[in-house]
């Protein structure tokens, strides 16, 4: 077994350092150094091997040191390094989109490309407004959207998400959406059942649009398999038919930002599991990329997009969007991604690896729920399993499991957003070349962690 050395501080350098330095101190505790990576693994400078649970940021889909993405890069480079999409056209650009567009099926004819995910979301949501703007719709400007959720970190961005926090720090800068109680499956909200939680939702979404007003409301964003603000909840199914009914009783388009769950729910969209509930357009972006480049991407149906194009046009873009050698290498990404069936290993090892977590849950009391979609999957951790009450903010149960997990070899992602009023967990994203034998190897260093974890809390007091 490898075993990583972390320390509790780390010294701040003089000048320079890594990005990390602006984050809180407290949640950069024993932050190893990488220095290379190999399939699923990643290795620091002390010579320490990590087995890579949340590929980097829910991005790296096919791990390190894909040879054929690399090479895309480097010889789209040498021959065509960069040109503006406002003032040129390019053929790596006319092939990505063509990929996409034919993953994603009808009604998503046209893909619109930027840096990344939180722009990809404000480009989809500032499509819809000039859409609804150039077809008479003047007064749609109300966003809706989930608390908790997660939609990017821009200004924009910030004010769709569901963090109860950001007002007090962005609230004179942001524009806020209107916040509708998430259909938690785990804490569904209203109490009772995953299914009456959902419908509770429902019901407070249509009221909402009620009360601002249909004409006043543009869209609704969510997200199909929750990100990081959830811990990859799925809500009850009824819950999207009635979504989807509203929506179109109001005239309120349906954004599905699918920036983490496009492929890592098992299939190229979440949306196609959903059979009766389509969204108008979709955002995604980290699977696009796969951690080798920036990319995001807007998907829109072409009768929208020519419609509005013969109007006012969408004339809005970023320098770096739709670059030559990012398009080359997201194009490999999706090769890769289809032609070695890496949905359909989502979906196989996806469903072991649940199993065993499941299993995992049996042996520990501290883990309350075992959830998620493919491999897109989280395990929360609780104080008390009966009454699902959360950890302290200073026991940081989530964190401090991310910090055992390094010394077991595994590399996990904590979070405990909202100060942890709808919870803590560790979020499972492992690249999705992983095999079962890896899946395992990942879960016995979980156990192995939160066990660890488990003896802390009884010689703490903090569980009995």
């Amino acid at each position: 077994m490898t075993v990583a050395t972390v320390s509790s501080t780390q010294a701040r350098p003089a000048i320079g350092g890594p990005q990390d330095l602006f984050n809180s101190t407290r949640n950069t505790i024993g932050l190893p150094t990488i220095v290379r990576g190999e399939d699923i693994y990643i290795f620091d400078d002390q010579g320490n091997r990590y087995l890579d649970a949340i590929s980097g940021a829910m991005t790296a889909q096919l791990g390190q040191g894909n040879r054929r993405v690399l090479d895309a890069m480097h010889a789209q480079g040498m021959q065509h390094s960069f040109s503006y999409v406002r003032t040129t056209r390019h053929l790596p650009n006319m092939g990505l989109t063509e990929r996409i567009a034919r993953l994603a099926g009808p009604g998503f004819e046209r893909v619109h490309l930027s840096s990344g995910g939180s722009e990809a979301v404000e480009m989809g949501i500032k499509f819809l407004r000039q859409y609804a703007y150039a077809t008479g719709q003047k007064t749609r400007t109300r966003i809706l959207s989930l608390m908790p959720s997660y939609h990017g970190g821009t200004l924009g961005t910030i004010g769709w998400t569901g963090d109860e926090d950001a007002a007090a720090v962005w609230g004179p800068m942001a524009h806020f959406s209107t916040k509708i109680p998430a259909p938690l499956s785990y804490r569904p909200p209203g109490g009772g059942t995953s299914r009456e939680g959902a419908l509770f939702s429902a019901a407070r979404i249509e009221a909402a649009i009620e009360e601002l007003g249909s004409e006043n409301v543009l869209a609704f964003i969510v997200e199909p398999v929750g990100g990081q603000s959830t811990g990859a909840n799925v809500p009850d199914p009824v819950f999207f038919t009635e979504l989807r009914r509203i929506c179109d009783r109001h005239g309120v388009y349906l954004v599905f930002d699918e920036v983490m769950s496009a492929c890592r729910a098992g299939t190229f969209l979440a949306a196609h599991q959903i059979p009766d509930c389509k969204p108008d357009v979709v955002v995604t972006a980290k699977g696009l990329g796969a951690g080798y480049t920036p990319m995001g991407a807007l998907l829109a149906p072409a009768r929208m997009v020519d419609e509005l194009a013969e109007r006012t046009g969408f004339n809005l873009s970023h320098t770096y969007g739709a670059n030559p050698i990012s398009c080359a290498g997201a194009c490999a990404v999706l090769d890769e991604t289809v032609e070695r069936d890496l949905l359909g290993n989502a979906r196989c090892v996806g469903a072991h690896l649940r199993l065993r977590l499941e299993a995992l849950k049996e042996r520990h009391p501290v883990i309350g729920d075992v959830r998620g979609q493919g491999l897109l999957l989280a395990v929360e951790y609780v104080r008390d399993r009966e009454s699902k009450e959360p950890f302290s903010a200073e026991v940081f149960a989530s964190d401090r499991i991310r910090q055992i997990g390094l010394k077991e070899g595994v590399m996990l992602y904590s979070r405990r957003q909202n100060q942890g009023r709808y919870g803590e967990w560790s979020l499972i994203a492992p690249p999705l070349i992983i095999t079962e034998s890896q899946a395992d190897e990942l879960v016995d260093q979980l156990d192995r962690s939160v066990a660890e974890f488990t003896r802390e809390m009884v010689r703490s007091g903090e569980i009995a």
